[in-house]
């Protein structure tokens, strides 16, 4: 075969130029290639998805030239279409050039071999029959015909030519396998978004940008039931119905509109014992518009319902609009008083930073509640590579210090122990100017390094990962001590009471003036040490995780305090500072107990520890830069199926194209073609002689064992008991 392409006659050399070009197997190749390459950039880019994730993702120069490109819709680009349309063309040519020439061979019996071009072949043999010629190649084309050959004689000058064919059907395989990509190529332009966009170029559809209520989505915005293929996804709240699909679209979505309409009854999810979900399943009714009978269906997942050409396939499930009840904590300045909170997925609620209206005004925008997750709670049994060095610099170690303490809550991904952990809700806290940051708050305490935690997440990208804060759970399993720990930091008479409660604790009890003075310095260094901690002592700037206002407390500014001291002098002033700062936020927590009328805590290990965890997540509290923390208390779960939903006419257009790709390699693959020519005449140079003479000849594509070993048992065969030369 020539690779090479269609040559036709025509005086326009371009003409029969672009026609060879486009017909040649070296351009048809090049286009495989290139469809290989958008397809991989289409599978690892996530395609259809709204642009300002990719704006995110890339940032605003990438973003422009990926978007001239076509690369968020690779598989609906103008140039991939084209590339298709190329292709089929390309195809077609070669078959049209190449499959009249494979017929007639397949039926040629190639009878025009003459005797002396038998004997150059490498696959021959030679011998003699006491038979006259044509009982001899009547006996030949009998056992070639027992061998499964096709045979046919023919009567040539001084002899006859025994021709013999098997697996010549080996040549359609070239021809299916070609077919089949035309076919599997036509199939995919169907189901692709050509329809849609020749409505968008010719029908005026454009796509919707905005929000509201779907009934009411103007007309140039939706899609009507003639339309030949679309894939868009519909969420149904329990109990209620959809009978329109969104096909999402680079700058917006168009609405699809159903020939029936899905009341979803029930959404039913089972769960493993881990937690992770197991099944999916939506308990629907489905309503025909144009004969109004109802009948019920369960959707699962690789079960889709299936009916008018739509299919209706299980896709994922969201939150229908839950209730959540709540309990906000304010996280700034000295207030410690709690107050409650509702609100519902999808909607909004108005939130003020101080209990009164005085407060700076928030919107909180609940955007997703979850009953179940399942996180990787395991650690590596004490072998933490963040653990603090001890010849690392001061500053060294509070920095990974603040690393283990903040950060994913499940940063141990070398060990596995996934647990459902509870449910959580997540929202993003939008200020007055527009500026928004998202909070995910777990409800139940999760068990970390041998201690329970709340965990709060924050994060200011969408994009990016959030970052937690550990909140250590108390005597209660609540969070209402360790707040009250944070209100008392900001408080200056409290911190004053607590640095006073330090100096007279540690020191013995003396009238004398030498320790009244010992005591007054003790208590100034307390007091400064809780101001430096609490961000009143100096500033020393550094960006939260929220990537709000500049950090001032917590560890980073005792190491920026603590770089002031000469080098030689930091360890030592370091664990001075460090034991003082554990003692005075000791007796911080027990003045704080005191204002509100409770019991002094027992100085146990239990709450020793509390403290350690409560003094790490107080630092990175100043990092969490929020006005409030959350948490949820109540719930009532409301549950939404998200369906995708196709018509896809293509798709039995493409599993023909399978088909004829599997028969074609087949039929390359298993199928060998085989030629055997036997040249029978009589015996003797002049023909005189008695019998006659054999001369047989074999020839195949590909020279295989299995060919080896037939040309053998027909060399064996053939003759008989005739004598070999």
């Amino acid at each position: 075969m020539s690779t090479t392409g269609m040559e036709i006659k025509t005086r326009r050399r371009g003409l029969a130029e672009a026609v060879e070009l486009v017909s040649s197997m070296r351009f048809a190749i090049s286009l495989l290639v290139i469809i290989a390459i958008a397809a991989i950039i289409g599978t690892v880019m996530q395609q259809n998805q709204p642009m300002p994730n990719y704006v995110n993702q890339f940032g605003p120069f990438w973003f422009a030239v990926f978007d001239k490109l076509g690369l968020y819709a690779v598989y609906s680009a103008w140039w991939f279409l084209l590339i298709l349309a190329f292709l089929i063309v390309s195809t077609s040519l070669c078959i049209a050039r190449n499959a009249p020439r494979m017929l007639r061979d397949m039926r040629s019996w190639r009878e025009s071999v003459r005797e002396e071009s038998l004997r150059n072949f490498h696959h021959k043999a030679a011998w003699t029959a006491p038979l006259l010629p044509l009982p001899l190649a009547q006996q030949s084309a009998q056992r070639l015909a027992n061998a499964g050959y096709k045979v046919k004689l023919v009567d040539k000058a001084g002899g006859i030519l025994v021709a013999a064919r098997k697996g010549a059907g080996n040549k359609f395989g070239y021809i299916f396998a070609h077919s089949a990509i035309i076919v599997i190529l036509l199939g995919g332009l169907l189901d692709s978004g050509l329809p849609i966009q020749f409505q968008e170029w010719f029908l005026g559809k454009t796509p919707f940008m905005g929000s509201g209520i779907i009934a009411r989505i103007p007309a140039q915005h939706r899609l009507g039931l003639g339309n030949p293929t679309f894939r868009g996804n519909t969420m149904i709240p329990e109990g209620q119905s959809s009978n329109t699909a969104m096909i999402p679209q680079g700058n917006g979505v168009l609405v699809q509109e159903l020939p029936f309409t899905i009341h979803l009854n029930k959404f039913v999810i089972d769960f493993y014992s881990t937690g992770m979900p197991k099944l999916f399943a939506s308990e629907v009714v489905v309503r025909d518009h144009e004969t109004g009978k109802s009948f019920p269906a369960t959707i699962k997942v690789n079960q889709p319902l299936i009916y008018r050409g739509v299919a209706v396939y299980q896709s994922s499930f969201e939150d229908g609009g839950s209730k959540l009840k709540l309990t906000g904590y304010p996280m700034q300045g000295k207030a410690g008083g709690s107050f409650a909170i509702e609100g519902e997925v999808g909607n909004t609620t108005a939130l003020h930073s101080g209990n009164d209206k005085g407060g700076e005004q928030y919107a909180i925008e609940w955007s997703g509640f979850r009953p179940f997750n399942v996180e990787n709670t395991g650690t590596n049994g004490g072998n933490d590579a963040r653990a603090v060095s001890k010849d690392a610099s001061f500053e060294e170690q509070f920095a990974r210090t603040l690393s283990k303490h903040s950060g994913s809550a499940a940063k141990n991904a070398d060990n596995k122990d996934l647990k459902n952990v509870g449910p959580s809700v997540q929202y993003k806290l939008r200020d007055k100017t527009g500026q928004a940051r998202e909070f995910l708050n777990y409800m139940q305490p999760v068990t970390l390094e041998g201690a329970q935690v709340y965990l709060a997440g924050v994060r200011s990208d969408p994009a990016a990962p959030f970052s937690f804060l550990r909140i250590p759970a108390d005597d209660n399993h609540g969070v209402r001590e360790w707040m009250r720990l944070r209100a008392a930091l900001a408080d200056p008479v409290l911190r004053e009471e607590a640095a006073r409660r330090y100096a007279a604790r540690a020191l013995p009890p003396g009238a004398g003036e030498e320790n009244a003075v010992l005591a007054g310095q003790l208590r100034e260094s307390a007091a400064k040490t809780l101001a430096i901690f609490a961000g009143d002592g100096m500033q020393a700037p550094g960006i939260n995780a929220a990537g709000g206002n500049p950090v001032n407390g917590g560890y980073l500014a005792a190491s920026k305090f603590l770089e002031r001291i000469p080098a030689a002098e930091q360890e030592k002033a370091a664990a001075v500072f460090m034991k003082m700062l554990n003692g005075t936020l000791w007796e911080l927590w027990q003045a704080a107990r005191a204002r509100a009328g409770e019991a002094p805590v027992q100085a146990t290990e239990a709450h020793g520890r509390f403290l350690q965890l409560a003094t790490n997540a107080l630092s990175d509290s100043f990092f969490y830069d929020a006005p409030v923390y959350l948490a949820l208390d109540e719930f009532t779960e409301v549950k939404a199926s998200v369906l995708q939903v196709t018509r896809s006419p293509g798709k039995k257009v493409v599993y023909l194209g399978c088909l004829l790709l599997v028969l074609g390699i087949f039929a390359m693959f298993y199928v060998r073609e085989r030629r055997v020519w036997v040249w029978v005449k009589p015996a003797g140079a002049d023909g005189a002689g008695n019998g006659a003479q054999a001369l047989m000849a074999m020839s195949t594509q590909r020279k295989t064992l299995d060919f080896e070993r037939e040309f053998e048992e027909l060399k064996t065969v053939l003759p008989q008991s005739a004598r070999q030369e």
